[in-house]
């Protein structure tokens, strides 16, 4: 499975190692990403989700339905 978070679209960034003598090598810089159950009352069932930690403050703050819905209208989840 890709290192992309489901309900925000966040996904690996490149950029550059920097030595103290500026010598620049590629990196990658991975999005933050915790696999989490998540229980949607209204279809009474449990679900799985690979989601950055930004993603559940978002959660948190909006509920998992209100996320969910908002991520099928951006064209991140299913």
């Amino acid at each position: 499975m890709s290192r992309v978070c489901e309900l925000t679209g966040k996904k690996a960034m490149v950029g550059n190692n920097v030595s103290h003598a500026l010598n620049r090598t590629k990196r990658k810089f991975n999005a933050n990403l915790v696999k989490k159950r998540f229980y949607i009352p209204e279809e009474d069932k449990w679900i799985t989700l690979k989601v950055s930690t930004s993603a559940l403050k978002t959660i948190n703050k909006i509920g998992i339905a209100a996320a969910i819905k908002e991520a099928k209208s951006k064209g991140f989840y299913k």
